[in-house]
């Protein structure tokens, strides 16, 4: 793979997690935010963790099928992992973190990696999609939102999950994050994350999830969700909930 130029929120985050699929051009990146925001290991330790949560919630009700949109590298500590019972089919939109995933996976026989956008359910590969998430549309499944949110409106995010509502089988669960408002204290980090980056106030995301239900948990800073010991002493910069597609 040729060394990219340009830096990746995917490797990005693989560099705070600690990994190893990343390139000097993403560190760089990732310190220059880290210098207008403060560190980010510990956040993006504590999404990990609730990603790590959630899937296991998910997996324990016997879903043993994921669905991962905007999925990034799938290491340290993604879907695969923290359920390694199931099968799982990550995908993103962007061309060098498809390839990127697809390397990582390669011995897999069961999590695989494509195209899919969030925002368009048709475009995923449906050979995938039969491969590692069998049964899509007819029995429970996983899907994993995490990270997207953040990144469209509030009329695409309704909608998008609504079409994956219809799209999905009755009892299917999802695991969604929200940004709020906190990075709002931190102007020039603001300004690194571009004009489509959507922060919102915790009263807004239940809305949003339409006929998607929280689990009981609630909708709450990742680091309450759940906890396993003590929560983490991360800034609320995320909240994060499972919820479940109704049978009506």
């Amino acid at each position: 793979m040729v060394e990219p130029d340009q830096p990746s929120t995917a490797r990005m985050i693989d560099f705070w997690l600690g990994g190893a699929h990343h390139y000097p051009v993403d560190v760089a990146a990732a310190r220059a935010f880290e210098q207008a925001y403060g560190p980010c290991a510990p956040v993006f330790r504590a999404l990990r963790a609730f990603l790590r949560r959630a899937v296991r919630a998910i997996a324990a009700t016997g879903v043993d099928s994921f669905l991962v949109f905007g999925a990034g590298v799938p290491t340290m500590g993604n879907v695969h992992e923290a359920a390694p019972d199931a099968t799982v089919l990550y995908s993103d939109v962007d061309p060098v973190t498809i390839r990127l995933g697809q390397r990582v996976l390669a011995g897999s026989d069961r999590a695989g990696y494509g195209f899919g956008d969030a925002t368009d359910i048709g475009t995923v590969d449906p050979v995938l999609l039969h491969r590692f998430v069998p049964g899509w549309g007819r029995r429970p499944v996983g899907v994993v939102f995490l990270g997207l949110a953040a990144f469209l409106d509030d009329e695409t995010l309704a909608r998008t999950l609504d079409e994956l509502y219809v799209a999905a089988a009755p009892g299917s669960q999802l695991a969604i994050d929200f940004d709020t408002e906190e990075l709002a204290g931190h102007p020039e980090a603001l300004a690194l994350m571009g004009p489509e980056f959507r922060m919102r106030p915790p009263a807004a995301f239940g809305p949003l999830l339409g006929r998607w239900e929280p689990t009981a948990d609630g909708i709450v800073p990742i680091s309450r969700w759940r906890p396993e010991g003590g929560a983490e002493d991360v800034p609320e910069a995320f909240y994060g909930a499972v919820a479940v597609r109704s049978a009506g």
